[in-house]
């Protein structure tokens, strides 16, 4: 039995403990537009990469841990329940954002690094199916794309496609040195337009890009030049668009001191260059 809680969902907090459970957690997402049902299978706050504007605290680098299936699908459908049939909705969302938007995996670390990826998603969309939510609440993986080579994620990620859902896939520098400071590893670009093609070969893809100032200063014309040559090397005919975003939330991580926000016009001339190469882009400052 899930219970309405006193806190209100905010685009400002995506705290994962809201509904007391290990696996799922309610987020008021600006990307999706309302309310995102988050899929947390990095509970020991691990990941392979440490993004400068993550906002998980105690991150430390690993992978998932082995992943109570059981449990993940009782937290699911009593969450489901409670939004889909309860009022949960009415006591926990502001007015106007009391629609579930979607299912994303997501939560605190990379999450194709479970080793039951492909299994998971399965059980997500049985479950997304028993609750009826159709197509208006797709389910999606967001993922830095970093272990697309390795059969079984692409197993997952083809299971999504074959449910109707779609990826976000990171992508926030396009030379090394700026990768590897923004994201905490050391990366070749052209690795990063393979793996992106490989992704958008498999399942709907949106490219997901976070941009802000560092020390102060905007994002430099050459940096824009080189991530806007990932997304060409990966093709931009078979992307789906790019979600360009700001920081609304504070970092915890202790690059957080040399980030600030760009204006929303800031984001905008940065989207009108990627306009320029023919793809979609929504703007979330």
């Amino acid at each position: 039995m899930i219970s309405p809680t006193t806190a209100t969902l905010t685009v400002h907090d995506h705290n994962r403990e809201l509904a007391g459970l290990t696996y799922v957690y309610p987020v008021l997402s600006r990307r999706a537009g309302g309310v995102s049902i988050g899929i947390n299978l990095n509970p020991n706050n691990a990941c392979n990469w440490h993004c400068a504007y993550c906002q998980v605290p105690d991150l430390v680098r690993g992978k998932a841990p082995e992943i109570d299936t059981g449990r993940l699908e009782g937290e699911l459908r009593g969450f489901l329940h409670a939004l889909v049939k309860g009022d949960w909705l009415r006591h926990n969302a502001p007015e106007g954002a009391r629609t579930i938007r979607d299912i994303a995996f997501s939560g605190n670390g990379e999450p194709t690094s479970a080793e039951s990826f492909p299994e998971i998603v399965d059980l997500v969309a049985r479950l997304h199916d028993e609750f009826d939510l159709g197509g208006d609440v797709p389910i999606r993986l967001i993922t830095n794309g970093s272990l697309m080579a390795q059969p079984r994620v692409q197993e997952g990620v083809a299971r999504l496609a074959r449910a109707g859902g779609e990826v976000w896939f990171k992508v926030d520098g396009g030379e090394a040195d700026a990768i590897e400071r923004i994201n905490g590893v050391r990366l070749a670009p052209d690795a990063i337009s393979r793996h992106l093609a490989l992704c958008a070969s498999l399942c709907p893809t949106w490219v997901q890009t976070c941009m802000f100032r560092w020390d102060g200063a905007l994002p430099a014309a050459h940096e824009i030049d080189a991530y806007l040559d990932v997304l060409m090397g990966a093709g931009v005919e078979s992307l789906q668009g790019v979600l360009l975003y700001g920081i609304a939330r504070e970092s915890m991580q202790p690059e957080a001191a040399h980030l600030s926000a760009l204006s929303s016009a800031e984001l905008e001339a940065i989207a009108e260059r990627i306009r320029k190469k023919g793809l979609t882009v929504r703007v979330s400052p």
